[in-house]
């Protein structure tokens, strides 16, 4: 039975497998869930009781229109609905925006949600990943993205803010210059999934600043701060031009029937929900404590609902991982699959102290035997990244996602400099190891990149905040724009507790190698990619596939104002 349940991970490429798959493999029931990032405390008991007494007509019925669902999250929210597009799930919103509004080319920093990259390399996108460094505590730079962005020439910026795996952080007004400074691009995307889960800002998101831009989307999600990731619910906030040329492609039912009894429920349920992230934020803290208890375990600051662990020297998280499970029937999210991680980092979702507890003895039973300070396990081949597509695979490894050879060590030469160890193609876990034969291989620049850098974007920011970035513009209002948006709103979240010091010193970083050959300069690429024809340097979708093309691969006054959190789900509105 151990077998069956931990082979499950070789066949779910870069993903975990379902609970209901685990559950089938297992004694029927799920093991402890600590992979998922989901809210614990929501839905209540009492809502959980009411859905199933309706359950027989949710299911029967057909749900009202997406027009309609969006226009009662759109009052709890104080969002105009012509601004919102809701979709089934993040994912497919994530899909729409690559089919739509990304024409060539995007930059994405890793490790982060493996949608912003495969999903574009799918389609035949350049995918341009600027590595996090880890030590540097997996924090995003803002500054050497945006000058990693211009040498790159990409057109698409994404950032996910809390990131995906490490719960990184960004503040408000840092993300906004950023925004301005980008404005000559093609998209910016703010990804604010786990946005409501952080408490170090009051009002942290960037929602009604994206609706008064021309090329700016904000992607949130329902299902995993509602704590209902099966029903499949999420939103974008853009202006109506790029919020309504999304909504114009979804089906008319795209949501489902249980999405539209949440939605309408919600309403009853304000002062709950927001007890809800108040405590899984005080469970972030207590949990981080007791990990970072655990000897030669380092825990990386987060404002998710999940913490980023690196596992002690000679620990191999896939090992960790399925002994966890078929021993103590604990699921956790080994993170060697994400491109940027490896198989020493794992991703564990915050719970109730109960179940850390749990985790914590099961840890120290893996990791150090019966006590701690014992032997850890023994080191084994970890797993790769995988994409389920292995052209895919094989892109991501020896080219940076760039489509074409040597432009990883263009890439990385662009941000801060790797240890020689992952210069001479040996994962470190700081930031993304390059291959030996990616190293060895001649350069093949695209013609097509620009050379230019802004002299005047800064090389150092203290505490990723940018004193001034450059091209700061001010992007005119859409003319179809409602005439007043809400404003924002006192938060009764008190200021965030002290977290616990888990990020270590800072490692020495080795003197960086010999500088990358020059890109030639050419003129940019205008208008959209013919379709068929692979984006700058990049592929098509037919070519990632390994296929001819031919052959498809397989498979406004709205109701208890003073209770529900606003938009950025960190306040009162009313």
């Amino acid at each position: 039975m151990a077998d069956n349940v931990t082979s499950l991970f070789r066949s779910t490429a870069a993903h975990s497998p379902s609970m209901a798959a685990l559950t089938r493999e297992g004694d029927g029931s799920g093991p402890v869930d600590f992979c998922i990032p989901c809210n614990p405390y929501f839905p209540t008991p009492a809502m959980f009781e009411e859905m199933a007494a309706r359950l027989r007509d949710i299911i029967t019925y057909y749900p009202s229109s997406a027009d309609t669902i969006t226009g009662e999250l759109c009052n709890l929210l104080q969002l105009p609905p012509q601004c919102v597009a809701m979709g089934n799930g993040s994912t497919e919103l994530i899909t729409w925006i690559d089919h739509l509004l990304v024409r060539e080319s995007l930059a994405v920093p890793v490790p982060t949600f493996g949608r912003w990259t495969d999903q574009p390399m799918e389609t035949g996108k350049r995918v341009d990943m600027f590595p996090l460094q880890e030590s540097s505590g997996f924090a995003l730079d803002l500054a050497q993205y945006a000058e990693f962005i211009r040498k790159r020439g990409t057109r698409v910026a994404v950032i996910c803010n809390p990131n995906n795996p490490d719960g990184g952080f960004l503040h408000k007004h840092a993300l906004v210059q950023f925004m301005d400074a980008m404005a000559d691009l093609d998209l910016v995307v703010i990804d604010e999934s786990f946005l409501e889960f952080a408490d170090a800002e009051a009002e942290p998101s960037v929602v009604q600043e994206a609706m008064l831009r021309p090329n700016v989307v904000v992607l949130r999600s329902l299902g995993k701060n509602f704590g209902l990731h099966g029903i499949r619910f999420g939103y974008l906030v853009a202006n109506p031009a790029l919020a309504g040329r999304v909504r114009s492609m979804l089906p008319k039912w795209n949501l489902n029937s249980f999405a539209e009894h949440v939605v309408f429920m919600l309403k009853e349920h304000g002062p709950e929900y927001a007890q809800s992230l108040q405590q899984v934020r005080r469970d972030r803290l207590d949990m981080a404590s007791q990990l970072s208890a655990l000897p030669g375990l380092t825990v990386y600051p987060s404002q998710g609902n999940f913490l980023f662990v690196r596992l002690p020297v000679g620990a191999e998280g896939t090992v960790v991982r399925d002994r966890m499970l078929t021993e103590h029937r604990i699921l956790v999210r080994e993170c060697g699959n994400k491109v940027g991680s490896s198989s020493r980092f794992l991703r564990l979702v915050v719970r109730p102290q109960v179940d850390v507890r749990r985790l914590v003895s099961g840890l120290e039973q893996v990791l150090y035997g019966t006590r701690r300070g014992a032997a850890v396990p023994e080191l084994a081949t970890g797993t790769s990244y995988s994409s389920g597509t292995a052209a895919v695979d094989r892109l991501v490894s020896a080219t940076n996602g760039a489509g074409m050879q040597g432009l990883a060590a263009q890439a990385i030469a662009a941000g801060p400099p790797m240890p020689a160890a992952a210069q001479a193609g040996q994962s470190t876990g700081a930031g993304m190891p390059m291959p030996a034969a990616a190293q060895a291989a001649p350069q093949q620049i695209p013609q097509q990149i620009p050379q230019q850098v802004p002299s005047q974007i800064p090389q150092q920011i203290p505490q990723q905040v940018p004193q001034q970035f450059p091209q700061p513009m001010a992007a005119p209002v859409p003319a179809q724009f409602p005439a007043q948006i809400p404003a924002q709103f006192p938060s009764p979240i008190p200021a965030a507790a002290q977290f616990p010091s888990p990020i270590p010193a800072a490692a020495q970083m080795p003197a960086p190698g010999p500088a990358p050959a020059p890109v030639p300069a050419a003129t940019p690429m205008t208008g959209p990619t013919p379709p068929g024809v692979p984006a700058r340097g990049g592929l098509t979708a037919a070519q990632v596939r390994g296929t001819n093309g031919l052959t498809p691969a397989p498979a406004t006054g709205w109701p208890n104002a003073q209770s529900w959190p606003n938009a950025a789900g960190m306040g009162q509105a009313g």
